[in-house]
């Protein structure tokens, strides 16, 4: 076994403190040497988490990059945060994990490519559902159906109710549209194989709304088929617990035929073709597997294993973005190839 990497965690939040440090922590050949975060409570929570003394700790990411060494960086912030932390990274040589959405501008993401690009190194988003089995089942089904249409809907419950969370600072974080919609597009895009051409969007924010409680988003696949993603916010104490619901989360619709996609659990999906069960019920950790995988990319000093990179996360992000804009102009639509260059 090769020297353990060299892990840093920029961001202490949940995703970092509850996910990716207890998984790196089971992974062989990779070691968490530091964290970052403005937040005193949030780095003193993730430093015990990964068994480390306050000297390990950052408040200023740059600090971090200036005085570790580190092989690896886990980008955990949310994206509205994202500024040149991961270009200074990955031009000095350290692999990138970045957590969705990589950014909310294309300037940002584009800039944060072009530098991975420079450094030469391996990066990959989080786009989980990716190393998922029951996907990967799904996307050879449809390698050779003529798909015609998608739809995702997806309703979440506002857990913060007297309590202000980045992901509520809609105009400068993109909001839950972007926070879950760059799911639901990522993987309609890897089970059909196809990309999107075409955005268009619509928000229903209430004046006295300080968010949107919905979005509409009509994409074009390069194909020609359609796709409607919606998303909507519910006032609820409580929130949604995990478990199947009567409709599915993602359809497709294919010449001859419908797939439904249903989530059964955080770790759990089943599918149905036609009404009938396809796969039933997988119980699958994806978030584990892809750290795994990412690090042992690393390791190997190749992308053989991983099933996307920051590069390829552009096509995820770019329609939603360009959705973003489209609501701001009375839902023009947009070409998402133009938005991304210009």
């Amino acid at each position: 076994m090769p020297p353990a990497l060299r892990a840093g965690i920029y961001g202490c939040g949940n995703i970092a403190r509850n996910t990716h440090i207890p998984h790196l922590g089971k992974i062989d050949g990779v070691s968490v040497v530091a964290v970052t975060d403005p937040s005193d409570e949030a780095r003193t929570t993730a430093l015990e988490k990964a068994g480390l003394d306050a000297s390990a700790g950052y408040a200023d990411a740059h600090d971090m990059l200036e005085k570790e060494s580190l092989d690896v960086l886990f980008s955990c912030v949310p994206a509205m945060f994202r500024t040149d932390v991961e270009v200074k990274a990955v031009e000095s040589g350290i692999h990138l994990f970045s957590e969705k959405p990589q950014a909310v501008t294309v300037a940002t993401a584009k800039a944060i490519s072009a530098a991975i690009r420079k450094g030469g190194v391996l990066s990959t988003v989080g786009f989980r559902e990716r190393y998922r089995p029951m996907f990967h089942k799904i996307r050879a089904f449809l390698a050779d159906k003529d798909v015609i249409h998608a739809t995702c809907t997806v309703a979440r419950t506002r857990f913060w109710k007297n309590e202000k969370n980045w992901l509520y600072d809609e105009d400068r974080s993109g909001g839950f549209a972007l926070e879950w919609g760059c799911h639901a597009v990522d993987y309609n895009r890897f089970m059909t194989g196809l990309d999107i051409d075409r955005a268009q969007a619509f928000y229903c924010r209430p004046a006295h709304h300080d968010e949107s409680l919905a979005a509409s988003f009509n994409f074009r696949f390069t194909n020609g088929a359609t796709f409607a993603l919606t998303l909507a916010t519910l006032a609820a104490e409580k929130g949604i617990g995990s478990g199947r619901r009567n409709s599915p989360v993602f359809t497709i619709l294919y010449e001859g035929g419908r797939l439904d996609v249903f989530r059964e659990s955080p770790y759990s999906w089943s599918c149905e073709i036609d009404g009938e069960t396809f796969i039933d019920r997988e119980e699958f950790d994806p978030w584990m597997e892809q750290d795994r995988m990412f690090i042992e990319a690393i390791h190997k000093g190749s992308e053989a294993g991983m099933h996307n990179d920051y590069h390829d996360g552009l096509n995820t992000l770019g329609p939603l973005l360009a959705g973003w804009e489209s609501s701001k102009n009375d839902g023009a639509p947009i070409n998402v190839a133009g938005f991304l260059v210009s």
